[in-house]
């Protein structure tokens, strides 16, 4: 399986590309507002992502916050990955 796009998680909001919120439904993802829902097989996914080690080798970085109020993109200019 191939990753659609390489993501780091930062310790700081402060240093993310995008705030993540985790959805518990399906139902409550946004159109691109960082609003995630996490699917058990790749072919339920609209975004595959793997997850990697250092900020350095990542097309985006992110921070998950307990919010969905903070779920929001930081730096538009990455928000291509996800459309």
């Amino acid at each position: 399986m191939q990753a659609d796009v390489k993501v780091f998680v930062a310790d700081y909001e402060s240093r993310a590309d995008l705030s993540v919120f985790k959805v518990d439904y399906e139902s409550r993802v946004g159109e691109n507002d960082g609003n995630w829902f996490f699917v058990d097989y790749a072919s339920r996914a609209d975004k595959k992502i793997f997850f990697v080690d250092y900020a350095s080798q990542a097309d985006l970085i992110i921070f998950f916050t307990d919010y969905n109020s903070r779920s929001v993109w930081k730096k538009k200019e990455k928000i291509h990955f996800f459309y």
